[in-house]
């Protein structure tokens, strides 16, 4: 059973968080902007767990979709369900458990939450099946990856303003950005495979059109609240400095080219998502503080 364990969390990534705090950040982000402060221990605790469950669940649903790619790439040989280690079946058990709990979580808020859940989900299911046919399966990724906007704003207002579709939108753009440099690390397995990447469609502009997601990343964020009449104070550009800074480390570490450059990258973004967060909290909490 120790074994077993084990090989369920490598399954899910559990050691490594980088991948759900991708998601987490800007969910947390819109549930602040939506409430315009604390949201409330309840819709955090539910938006956290939520996102590490289904984070955990799709990893089960791509490796059992990838599984006879994988074998193919040097990073991805040796996971559970390529390895054999893990059956695809067992995979996809782990995977319905993992969802079915994270539906629990948001019967907890209300109707509106709950329906815009199904999207979510429909969403997370096409994204391993997209890098056969989509050129840029990372767009695909970024509306998967970026759900947790619209869900937030649907728990706290019970609907989704049009704010939430531009933020959905600005985020896709950093989604973009650090899954290509995550392709990167793979480019060569992936041309050899025949995979579709975002990596390999843009070729030689890979390093200029991530750089430019990640400036179209801040910038629409933060005109999106500005005309929405949520205009932030300081602390928030306080935020978009540190992340605008940290994206011009990733152009120091990416621009080469290397493996270890691009996934190191990668790994670091969740800061930069973090960097935002950040900032929008304190800007809250310095004008209106916790209720």
């Amino acid at each position: 059973m120790k074994n077993k364990l084990a090989l369920y969390l490598d399954l899910i990534r559990w050691n490594r968080p980088a991948g759900w705090l991708l998601l987490l950040w800007p969910s947390l982000s819109a549930l602040w902007i939506a409430k315009q402060g604390f949201p409330g221990w309840h819709l955090i605790a539910v938006f956290t767990l939520g996102t590490i469950l289904m984070r955990s669940a799709g990893c089960c649903v791509n490796d059992v979709a990838d599984r006879d790619f994988d074998r193919h790439v040097k990073r991805t040989a040796n996971r559970p369900v390529t390895s054999g280690a893990v059956s695809p079946k067992e995979a996809l058990v782990v995977g319905a458990v993992l969802a079915f709990a994270a539906f629990l979580l948001v019967l907890t808020t209300n109707f509106v939450t709950v329906m815009w859940s199904f999207a979510a989900l429909a969403v997370a299911l096409i994204y391993p099946f997209a890098k056969r046919f989509v050129s840029m399966p990372q767009a695909v990724l970024g509306v998967a990856f970026s759900f947790g906007i619209p869900m937030a704003f649907a728990a706290v207002q019970s609907n989704v303003p049009l704010l939430a579709w531009v933020l959905l939108l600005g985020n896709l753009f950093w989604v973009i950005a650090y899954d290509t440099e995550y392709a990167m690390v793979d480019r060569d397995d992936d041309l050899r495979i025949g995979m579709k990447t975002s990596a390999i469609t843009l070729g030689n502009a890979d390093v200029p059109v991530i750089m430019l997601c990640y400036v179209a990343f801040l910038m629409v964020w933060t005109l999106a609240l500005d005309f929405a009449g949520r205009a932030m104070g300081p602390w928030f550009y306080l935020g978009l400095l540190a992340a605008l800074l940290q994206a011009a480390w990733h152009f120091m570490l990416i621009r080469t080219r290397t493996r270890d450059g691009c996934f190191k990258a990668f790994r670091l973004n969740h800061w930069v998502g973090f960097a935002v967060f950040g900032g929008i909290v304190v800007d809250y909490l310095m004008w209106t503080g916790i209720n």
